[in-house]
């Protein structure tokens, strides 16, 4: 420790140790609240019912019983755990394609090319981002519903493709961090729009894409309200099926006639499983989406 640090040290009055000890005290709380829940969120499948319910809150069962868990989620109605797993995959997927292939070019137009209508369309993109997307499950139904396309995959995956959010982030991206110097000289230089698009603005829009996609796929994976409306049996996404599972603990249902009972620790793992495309992701894209969420900080 330097001389100047200890100084400084030194100089702190009593009241600012009391402040920075509340606040340390504070950060430590705050920590327990939400790191606790996932420990032993973590811990749960390890157990039986019986020693989830009377062993310590985080101590480890066995990893025996951890295959007993895994064993009988995945045995729950055939298999068919497997089966809302991908589909949520198969939803969440291809509705992130139709998101990039839509978002990323719009927001690009809006952002460097003059057109007629262009202020009256970005007006209308945040019009349409500030509605909460439950008071636009009515009227999807309804289209949908007109359309015939309830109880298709179409039903989930085209109101997962619309995400004005992500034309509005390409659109800040495109606006502050792409220099339109280097779109005009690709222009002088004799390349059309489509190319410009194509060769020198998409290979800049690599921390935005990752940016968009990510929050895209978390809000698709995460959907529960319109999958539930739109689709039934075998049909729905894992996030729905959590519920059915639900519906089967006694913990939880005790009025349940079913002759497959859930236990509380195989719930547990079924939540963990549901989460874990969605950490994995993070993990390995971290990278691309801090440059994304810090590329238009600043404008040259």
């Amino acid at each position: 420790m330097t001389d100047l640090a200890v100084r400084r040290r030194r100089a702190l009055t009593p009241g600012q140790w009391i402040g920075r000890a509340l606040v340390a005290v504070l950060l430590l709380a705050f920590a327990a609240f939400f790191i606790l829940p996932i420990i032993w969120l973590l811990l749960a499948p390890t157990k039986t019912n019986t020693q989830l319910l009377l062993d310590g809150p985080f101590s480890f069962g066995s990893l025996e019983q951890l295959g007993a868990n895994w064993n009988e989620l995945f045995a729950f109605g055939s298999g068919v755990f497997s089966t809302w797993l991908a589909n949520s995959a198969f939803y969440s997927f291809t509705a992130l394609a139709i998101t990039l292939i839509v978002s990323i070019p719009a927001g690009y137009a809006l952002a460097l090319i003059e057109f007629k209508g262009r202020r009256v369309l970005l007006v209308t993109t945040l019009v349409v981002m500030l509605i909460p997307n439950t008071a636009l499950v009515l009227p999807i139904f309804l289209e949908l519903s007109a359309a015939r396309l309830i109880g298709s995959p179409l039903a989930v995956i085209l109101p997962f493709s619309f995400f004005p959010f992500g034309v509005y982030l390409t659109y800040i991206y495109f606006s502050t961090a792409v220099s339109r110097d280097l779109l005009n000289a690709a222009r002088i230089d004799g390349a059309g729009e489509l190319r410009v698009f194509a060769q020198v603005a998409m290979p800049l829009a690599t921390p935005v894409i990752a940016l968009v996609g990510f929050f895209s796929f978390v809000a698709n994976w995460n959907n529960y309200f319109l999958p539930f409306l739109v689709v039934g049996g075998q049909k729905i996404p894992v996030q729905v099926g959590l519920a059915n599972l639900l519906s089967n603990v006694p913990a939880f249902n005790p009025t349940t006639a079913t002759s497959i009972v859930i236990e509380l620790p195989t719930l547990a793992l079924a939540t963990l499983l549901s989460v874990a495309p969605i950490l994995l992701i993070f993990l390995f894209a971290q990278r691309f989406l801090v440059e994304g969420m810090t590329a238009g900080g600043t404008k040259e």
